[in-house]
């Protein structure tokens, strides 16, 4: 970039854009970034091998150098019964941490389990040795969906979940709740209890409205509560900041569920993190020119090398969008 650009400042409003990293062993044993297709991560082939993009730690400090404001890892066999043995991952993030100088989210697993000794581990003992290994934030996904429908059910703060647990420690900046939520059409917008919005590209059969149900365990499961709902419900428990997924656009390249952002970033004071769908640099200028959204993440294109993270910012530049140099 020229050296007039290089002197710009950014302000606190300036829009971030974010590197994902899917993270997870392959059938060999060895940690990968992988992508998925609609949380699908395996090859459709015979072997039906998990698909590998590459080594995490290189991986993120590549995107360092080529201007990413953080680095995301999502744990995605962080499932697991174990949290604390997951020792490759917290390998990473402290050989991460030396050469990485950007804030660096990691998410996947992080809540109370037990191990196979009977020896109990609270999330904040899960959380604390992300933090000591170089973790800025910590994502939390299906522990948050279950501590928001416990709050509206009953109204009352128990200051238990994981949530409130490592927001109270850490505080609310340290804590990024994810959302992973899929459309449910409707023909009317009563037909649910759940927010509902008008979408601009009609269901299946011509429903012109639905609600985002939220889901848990990788997007295995619904669950009877809605992303608008979760969302002002994770706000008041704590989150500092949204990661708002959606799965109906996950590694289609067709862009950001632009009614799901609006309905979300509107909805909250805190920031929300567009993730889902991207796949050419317009659809970064999109996304921040029709919503509220603070930043943009994206996986599959910047790993495959289809959209260098620089493109990303220089594209934003043009379109008068301000963004950290």
């Amino acid at each position: 970039m020229t050296k007039k650009l290089a002197k710009r400042k950014a302000s606190k409003l300036a829009k971030r854009v974010i590197a994902c990293l899917d993270v997870r062993a392959n059938d060999n044993g060895d940690l990968v970034v992988t992508k998925g297709d609609q949380y699908d991560v395996r090859e459709h082939t015979k072997e039906n091998e998990v698909r590998n993009l590459g080594k995490p730690v290189e991986l993120a400090g590549q995107y360092y150098k080529d201007g990413a404001d953080e680095v995301s890892f999502l744990n995605i066999t962080g499932f697991r019964d174990f949290p604390l043995g997951d020792l490759p991952m917290l390998e990473v993030l402290r050989r991460t941490s030396e050469n990485v100088f950007v804030p660096l989210t990691v998410g996947g697993g992080i809540r109370d389990f037990t191990d196979g000794n009977g020896r109990h581990y609270s999330s904040l003992e899960v959380a604390s040795e992300y933090f000591r290994s170089g973790a800025d934030k910590i994502s939390i996904g299906s522990d948050a969906v279950y501590a928001a429908e416990e709050y509206l059910k009953t109204g009352v703060k128990t200051g238990k979940s994981s949530l409130e647990q490592i927001s109270r420690v850490y505080g609310n900046q340290a804590v990024v709740v994810s959302i992973d939520p899929r459309r449910v059409y409707l023909v009317h917008p009563n037909d649910a209890e759940f927010k509902a919005v008008k979408v601009k590209n009609p269901g299946p059969n011509g429903e012109e409205y639905a609600w985002y149900q939220c889901t848990v365990n990788g997007g295995r499961e619904g669950r009877p509560i809605g992303a608008y709902e979760l969302a002002k419900a994770v706000e008041d428990l704590g989150a500092g900041e949204i990661l708002l997924n959606c799965i109906d656009c996950d590694g289609q390249g067709k862009g950001f569920d632009i009614d799901l952002v609006e309905l979300i970033s509107d909805a909250v004071n805190i920031p929300v993190v567009a993730s889902s769908g991207a796949g050419v640099v317009e659809h970064f200028s999109e996304v921040f020119n029709k919503t509220n959204a603070s930043a943009a993440l994206a996986a599959g294109i910047f790993h495959r090398k289809e959209v260098p993270v620089q493109a990303v910012k220089e594209h934003l530049l043009k379109e008068g969008i301000e963004v950290r140099i």
